[in-house]
């Protein structure tokens, strides 16, 4: 196998003559996707969904840009492109999310109801939130937030300018702070 050591650029360029050093690839980056994917769309699409994303990358690693030393990013993009095949509306997909909300564990303890209350009601309310970004605003938030990706990798993962994250970001990010700041004032009325 490949040492630790050695970047994804190295292997990649090495499973192209040994096909089986692509699982290293898999090994590293499969729970980050996994995570990634289960956020999106839940567990039971997110496992289909992280075998695509590896077949797509290893169908496609002949084209991967071996100046870039590590492979996320492009898993990402890879990801995230599957996931607006899969789901042309994602939209549909958070307001469904939205509208099921988890009983809370009643015990006994008032406390923990109220906070599993509260948590209901603001994973409904940035629910509804994200539901109405436009999804290359949400992808790039979603990227940020969940995954930790720089504006670079960001950029890399959706082949957009950073330009175009930055601002697509800070518009993400004014409409859930605005869409926060109507639930605090009518929560306060």
């Amino acid at each position: 196998m490949s040492p630790p050591d050695e970047d994804d650029a190295v292997i990649i360029r090495r499973s192209l003559r040994e096909p089986e050093r692509f699982a290293v690839i898999f090994d590293r980056h499969a729970p980050h996707i996994m995570r990634y994917l289960v956020h999106r769309l839940g567990r039971q699409v997110a496992d289909d969904l992280v075998a695509e994303t590896f077949l797509v990358a290893f169908g496609t690693r002949s084209r991967y840009d071996l100046d870039r030393p590590d492979a996320r990013p492009w898993l990402y993009g890879i990801a995230t492109n599957l996931v607006r095949r899969r789901q042309r509306d994602d939209g549909r997909e958070y307001r469904l999310r939205a509208a099921i909300v988890p009983e809370p564990n009643v015990d006994g303890h008032a406390d923990r109801v109220v906070e599993q209350v509260t948590a209901a009601a603001m994973n409904q309310l940035l629910g509804a939130v994200l539901a109405e970004l436009s999804s290359g605003d949400r992808d790039v938030l979603l990227l940020v937030a969940w995954e930790h990706l720089t504006y670079d990798e960001v950029a890399q993962a959706l082949d957009i300018p950073v330009g175009t994250v930055r601002s697509r970001l800070s518009r993400a990010r004014r409409q859930v702070r605005a869409a926060l700041v109507v639930k605090e004032s009518v929560n306060r009325g």
